[in-house]
């Protein structure tokens, strides 16, 4: 056996649950060696890829919903507009859907209105719904890892899929074409913000930085197949808030724990106020029956 492969066989490995602030994205899966310059790098770009494909999947819902992205010059203007400043779309005549179009205004005037059929629509939506599903962090639940190959499956269906529909290709400007190049401008939007930079995140574990120059495992531990939570966070945000002692399922059902035994108790504390109602000594004719000598006496019919 050679080194090489001696050192593949005992490396340690470990489970990264990683989250941004209180949510959680998914699990990165490597080993304790792995340096944290390295993993950084790695979770950064799953974490874009994942809002990448969240934002692809929406461009692509309005793409069946609405056809393609109008040219950059004629977006929210009206068609008197248009016809007033001479300005033509070049790209709609050449970007046809597959099998004809049917008219869907966009009500806020980026995309055409031309939309391609029903049928492809679903295409367009289904692949959208896939593609996300395949980055969703429900896989967490199901104790999947996220992978750059995961990644690379969602694009290759997104891209099938606008094939099917538009075999002529997309226009330079439509927003779907510019995610799946990866060559979106995000500036003035949200999205922006979302976006993480591989040199300016820092990568959080138990409170404390996991610093560069460092190994995983000098801040995991060397436990086989370990699962641990990590946050990211950019340089300069101080440190995230720590982890709960229980995490929010457990919390839930302690709660409801606590709910159902402080109703046991108060039936309990109901049941004791009145039992003494049942008690001999509670019967206001009791003492007139022992005088009597009527005490304990019952009565039976023949």
């Amino acid at each position: 056996i050679s080194l090489a492969t001696l050192t593949q066989t005992t490396q340690i490995m470990v489970v990264l649950n990683v989250k941004r602030g209180e949510e959680a994205h998914f699990l990165f899966e490597t080993t304790t060696q792995q340096p944290v310059d390295e993993a950084i790098a790695q979770i950064v770009q799953l974490f874009n890829d994942r809002m990448r494909i969240g934002r692809l999947a929406q461009e692509m819902e309005q793409l069946a919903e609405h056809g393609i992205c109008k040219p950059y010059d004629m977006r929210g203007l009206t068609d008197e507009q248009v016809a007033e400043l001479k300005l033509k779309d070049e790209w709609s005549e050449r970007c046809y859907p597959q099998g004809g179009s049917r008219a869907n205004p966009d009500p806020i005037g980026l995309r055409t209105g031309n939309a391609p059929s029903e049928k492809l629509a679903d295409v367009l939506r289904k692949t959208a719904a896939e593609a996300k599903a395949l980055v969703s962090n429900n896989l967490i639940k199901a104790n999947k890892c996220l992978t750059a190959e995961v990644v690379q499956e969602a694009l290759s269906k997104c891209r099938g899929a606008v094939m099917i529909a538009y075999p002529m290709g997309l226009p330079p400007h439509e927003e779907v074409q510019l995610v799946l190049d990866d060559a979106e401008d995000l500036s003035g939007k949200q999205a922006k913000h979302d976006v993480l930079n591989a040199d300016e995140t820092q990568l959080w574990f138990a409170g404390k930085e996991m610093q560069r120059g460092k190994k995983l495992g000098d801040f995991t531990g060397k436990n086989e197949k370990t699962k641990v939570i990590v946050k990211l966070q950019k340089k300069g945000g101080g440190a995230p808030a720590r982890e709960p002692i229980v995490d929010e399922e457990t919390q839930k059902k302690m709660m409801a724990f606590a709910f159902k035994k402080q109703e046991e108790m108060k039936k309990l504390e109901e049941a004791d106020e009145d039992a003494y109602l049942n008690s001999p000594w509670a019967n206001s004719n009791s003492l007139k029956q022992q005088l009597n000598g009527l005490g304990g006496v019952g009565w039976k019919p023949r």
